[in-house]
């Protein structure tokens, strides 16, 4: 029985116009629902089922749907009549540009994409434009966007990827067809937390950077080893690569700082998105001075592009500045936190009572139940050990009793502020009864 035929007959004349029926591949999913409407927690579908929802938009609406103070910063803007002139500076950009900077210690200068993956492109290339090299180093199951470099290794199957291998490197698992061989050769994959490969890598090839979330979290919630961050920190400084944070879902979700506030431990360069703008479209490229200014550098051979008609369109940076002015004035994250450990304490509960092997990983906001007996490590820690069949109809079920989280295993789920303590409540209530099921 299809439980949702509105949504489907929706995708089905999409897809008369539109290859796979949506516009960004990554939110097709079985069952694939349409959501209309959403307010603070809660999400409404075409058949007018309500949710409470720890989805968010991959996890950018960070205050909640349709947060208040955001949506009323940009109906000002567009009642001010303010314009998209691609001409000049603009106010917006330049007071966006001085809070992100308050906020941020890593950050001494930015420039302002529309989307989180070209904020990774272009990070890749000062890295490539200031060391002179072509080579760079990704993780096993990060997700840090769709160009060439990064459109690999995923969530790769063990067919692709083989046998842990440690030291040495993964075959590149392409997500998409058209990349040439020969750009193929310039990435390498290692698993998350492994020293010993990095170092394998440097050894044997010119690297211009390593990229990696500090927290693994496109595979759920994978936590930095002790001494693993400050090693790379160690190795970029000794060998002369730049270390770069994707913090595209890290960033503003853990701290106002980012995760490398918590960690301590200083990129050279950093992209953003998602929450910055509380899920309108940026992307930011922070960092180093001396690496940011490889943008307008003298010299038109180690010049960086870059350029796009819709950076920092103010609706957009408005809404940003709305977002990071919220987050600054305090409360938010003590409220996420606290709610984030009230639904760990439950679920502790509810699956300790079960007798099946689980691992509730939980950041902050973010969280992910593992089905193993010990909390992951790397992308092949979870391939090995983590029940995908159970997580998968665990996760359809919850949506049946109106608790949506991502229908693909291991998927990270997040709580916004606009969640409340029933929220968490009647998640639970409505967990426990299913796992019972189950």
């Amino acid at each position: 029985m299809n439980a949702w035929p509105k949504s489907s007959a929706l995708l089905k004349s999409n897809e008369q116009w539109i290859p796979g029926g949506v516009v960004s591949l990554n939110r097709k999913s079985d069952p694939n629902i349409c959501f209309e409407k959403g307010k603070g927690s809660r999400v409404w579908d075409l058949e007018g089922n309500e949710y409470i929802d720890y989805q968010a938009g991959f996890a950018a609406a960070f205050l909640g749907h349709n947060d208040p103070d955001v949506n009323e910063a940009v109906q000002q803007t567009l009642g001010a009549s303010t314009l998209l002139m691609g001409a000049g500076p603009t106010n917006l950009e330049g007071e966006f540009a001085r809070l992100f900077c308050e906020c941020v210690p890593s950050a001494d200068s930015v420039q302002i994409t529309t989307t989180g993956s070209e904020a990774t492109y272009h990070a890749l290339r000062i890295a490539r434009a200031v060391t002179g090299r072509d080579h760079i180093i990704v993780m096993q199951g990060g997700y840090n966007g769709w160009h060439n470099d990064v459109a690999c290794n995923v969530i790769s199957s063990l067919a692709d990827v083989g046998e842990r291998v440690s030291p040495g490197e993964y075959p590149f698992d392409s997500l998409s067809a058209g990349i040439p061989a020969q750009h193929k050769a310039l990435v390498h994959v290692v698993n998350y937390n492994d020293i010993a490969s990095i170092e394998y890598i440097i050894k044997r090839y010119p690297v211009a950077g390593v990229l990696l979330e500090p927290i693994l979290q496109n595979v759920g919630i994978v936590k930095p080893l002790p001494g693993y961050l400050e090693s790379l920190r160690k190795l970029a400084d000794e060998n002369g690569f730049l270390l770069i944070f994707d913090e595209v879902k890290t960033g503003f979700r853990h701290a106002l700082g980012g995760y490398q506030q918590l960690c301590g431990v200083r990129p050279d360069l950093s992209t953003f998105g998602k929450a910055v703008a509380n899920g309108y479209p940026m992307g930011v490229i922070a960092g180093k001075k001396e690496y940011l200014d490889y943008f307008i550098h003298p010299e038109k051979s180690k010049r960086v592009l870059i350029a796009g008609t819709f950076n920092a369109h103010p609706l957009t940076t408005a809404a940003a500045i709305a977002t990071l002015r919220k987050l600054a004035a305090g409360g938010v994250y003590e409220h996420v936190n606290k709610l984030g450990q009230l639904l760990e304490d439950g679920l502790n509960d509810i699956f300790s009572a079960t007798g099946r092997p689980f691992k509730v990983a939980r950041q902050g906001s973010a969280f992910c139940v593992y089905f193993m007996d010990h909390a992951p490590v790397d992308f092949h820690d979870i391939l090995k050990h983590h029940d995908f069949a159970f997580d998968k109809n665990y996760r359809l079920q919850l949506i049946e009793k109106g608790i949506f989280n991502f229908p693909l295993p291991i998927k990270q789920g997040s709580i916004s502020f606009a969640h409340t303590v029933k929220d968490i409540e009647e998640t639970l209530e409505k967990t426990k009864i299913i796992v019972a099921q189950l």
